[in-house]
């Protein structure tokens, strides 16, 4: 079989790209068939804050409109809190002059809706379950070796594959690879008072605590802790997580009830020294991991394929899709963009994690200083709204 673009990956990223790309033959290569729909009455234990400018694209994908309205949830208000009872920053979609700051969808609803928009679609050729085994490259294309013996060519191979990247690997792009010794707990809870589409973050000198709405009377809760502490919280029966979650919130929302089980995720920070190589194409986590604490992982993820996209469908005539000159368009639209984020997330866990005072005095004092700047709080905000 032979196509234009390869996409190795189904998550997030990959499928939004296969979407997006158009004027050339895809191939969506994926592990597993489309992921199954969460029970009505359940929540995913993992949730996503999707920016207003990844819903529009997602939209125009034939995806957001896809989602049940009654579990998706917008977020109209911030609640930031540092260490000290006293630092606080507030942000508020109407004073912004915006509708919403950004909408909290569940993983399997989001991915399940991008698998219907592909199947509607009907041009990409979806290979599922599936595997990559090896990648092997010649002058005017990629041959991807497939389990079972099944073989691919592409002119281009775009790797999605997750943190793990096996297209990253077999293209020898380095990559910097970091622990944090942290693991996101993530859970849903039922809460007594209505949370008003207001999400809330607590920095704790280390762990990260954030509390984001979900439809009706319940939240999602991501706790970035350390190891030792996660395992404490995930032995938690029930009714003890719930109290224990409550206190760390101040009891900002009253009483909390679990709803669904609590899982862990292990935290760590992994950059590629490059986006792109002759033929290849990185996206989402396979270029790219960096801290939970401000919840921009897979918006990320939406950004490069849609810089992807882009630049594909931008192409001269007869350019080839896999020329690294033309690939490195998206390298330079994403490295810069990508690398600002990553360093404002990780110093902003070094800063919260630094147990000396005079680091305490400035994260704390910090905040309280932008609370009172509403330009800078309006910039932040539409910057992270993109």
């Amino acid at each position: 079989m032979d196509v234009d673009v390869a996409i190795v990956g189904a998550g997030l990223a990959g499928a939004a790209l296969a979407r997006a790309v158009r004027g050339l033959s895809v191939a969506l290569v994926a592990e597993d068939r489309a992921p199954a729909a969460a029970p009505a009455q359940l929540f995913d234990a993992r949730v996503y804050a999707i920016t207003p400018g990844n819903a529009a694209f997602l939209s125009g994908l034939g995806a957001w409109q896809r989602l049940a309205p009654e579990r998706v949830t917008p977020v109209r208000a911030m609640r930031v809190f540092g260490d000290d009872a006293r630092a606080a920053l507030s942000f508020d979609a109407y004073r912004a002059g915006v509708a919403e700051l950004a909408w909290i969808v569940e993983d399997g609803a989001l991915q399940t809706a991008l698998w219907e928009a592909l199947a509607a679609d009907g041009s990409v050729r979806v290979l599922a379950p599936e595997r990559l085994e090896r990648l092997e490259f010649a002058s005017d294309k990629a041959r991807l070796q497939l389990r079972g013996g099944r073989t691919l060519d592409a002119r281009l191979v775009v790797g999605a594959d997750g943190a793990q990247s096996l297209v990253r690997e077999q293209t020898a792009i380095a990559v910097t690879d970091t622990a944090y010794r942290q693991r996101a707990v993530v859970a849903n809870f039922s809460c007594e008072r209505a949370h008003r589409h207001c999400a809330y973050q607590w920095f704790q000198g280390g762990p990260v605590l954030a509390l984001l709405p979900l439809p009706g009377d319940h939240v999602s809760m991501v706790w970035s802790t350390g190891e030792d502490e996660a395992e404490r919280l995930l032995a938690l029966d029930p009714q003890a997580l719930a109290r224990a979650v409550a206190a760390a919130s101040g009891h900002v929302l009253g009483e909390l009830g679990l709803v669904t089980a609590a899982r862990a995720f292990a935290l760590r920070r992994l950059a590629a020294r490059h986006m792109v190589a002759p033929r290849v194409a990185l996206i989402g986590d396979a270029a790219h991991v960096i801290h939970p604490l401000a919840g921009q992982g897979a918006n990320l993820g939406l950004q490069d394929a849609r810089a992807l996209a882009a630049v594909l469908g931008g192409r001269e005539p007869m350019r080839d899709p896999g020329d690294l000159r033309l690939l490195r368009r998206y390298e330079r639209a994403r490295a810069g963009e990508v690398g600002a984020m990553d360093a404002t997330v990780h110093g902003l866990y070094r800063l919260f994690a630094a147990p000396a005072r005079p680091c305490a005095i400035l994260r704390n004092s910090g905040l309280n200083l932008t609370e009172h700047l509403p330009v800078i709080k309006n910039l932040l905000i539409r910057r992270a709204m993109a």
